[in-house]
Order: structure tokens, then C-alpha cells, then sequence
């Protein structure tokens, strides 16, 4: 059995592409990609669902590891890619997280809810008002 698996372990590494799509150059970031794929898709969630501080720990871990996948030999073009996204995103997501809680978004948007509230309520009253003086 185990001259089985070393003859098949020895005709995947005779093989550049399946030796790589078989290493941990290839899956290491390929199931890293679930944390810029979320980053991306939370993008159009509420900012106020947003942690600032799990925001800025992942913008450090992505910088941290764009530079790893670029200092390893061979260098790891995927995992470079991956944190790239992932940096982009999590700035993204920061930006929205400061702009929410610390520089007025909040506030801008309970006043926006407000006059649109008051508009909507405007707009009743003046179908009831037209409507009973057709009478």
C-alpha cells in the first residue's frame, strides 16, 4: 500500500500543474477567499453592523500577508491577490465604519429618515384635505 500511494504521490509532483493545484500554494488561499468574498458581499449591509475593531485587525492581517506571499520563494501570486482584495474591502468597510460613527453618518441619515417620514405624512394629509373638499 504505501509503494501505491508514494507512486501516486510521484506522478502528482511529476506534474507541475496538478503538483500545484495538490499544494498548499493553491488551497492556503483558496479557502482564504471566503474573507473577501464576505467583505465584499457585507458591503451593502447596514454600517452600523460594522466592528471597527475586527475591521482594522483584518486590514493589518491582509497587509501583513500580502508582503509574506510576495517575500516566500517561489512567491505566491494567489495569496498576494487574495489579501489585495481582502485589504481593498476591509478599507472599504473601515471607511464605512468611521464615516458611520465618527463623522456624521448616523446623523445624516436619522435626518434624511426624518423628512422623508414627514413628507409621506404631508403627502396623506393632503390626499384627506383634497379629498374632503371634493365633497
Amino acid at each position: 500500500m504505501a509503494a501505491f500511494v508514494k507512486a501516486v504521490n510521484a506522478k502528482i509532483r511529476s506534474n507541475p500543474t496538478l503538483s500545484y493545484f495538490c499544494s498548499t500554494h493553491f488551497w492556503g488561499p483558496a479557502s482564504n477567499f471566503g474573507i473577501p468574498v464576505a467583505a465584499v458581499m457585507d458591503a451593502r449591509k447596514s454600517p452600523e453592523l460594522i466592528s471597527g475593531q475586527m475591521t482594522f485587525a483584518l486590514c493589518i492581517y491582509s497587509a501583513t500577508f500580502m508582503r509574506y506571499a510576495l517575500a516566500v520563494t517561489p512567491k505566491n501570486y494567489l495569496l498576494f491577490l487574495c489579501h489585495f482584495i481582502n485589504e481593498g474591502s476591509q478599507l472599504t468597510q473601515g471607511y464605512r465604519y468611521l464615516q458611520w460613527h465618527h463623522w456624521g453618518g448616523k446623523e445624516k441619515a436619522g435626518v434624511h429618515g426624518a423628512v422623508e417620514g414627514a413628507k409621506e405624512k404631508a403627502a396623506a394629509v393632503s390626499d384627506k384635505v383634497k379629498e374632503v373638499a371634493s365633497k
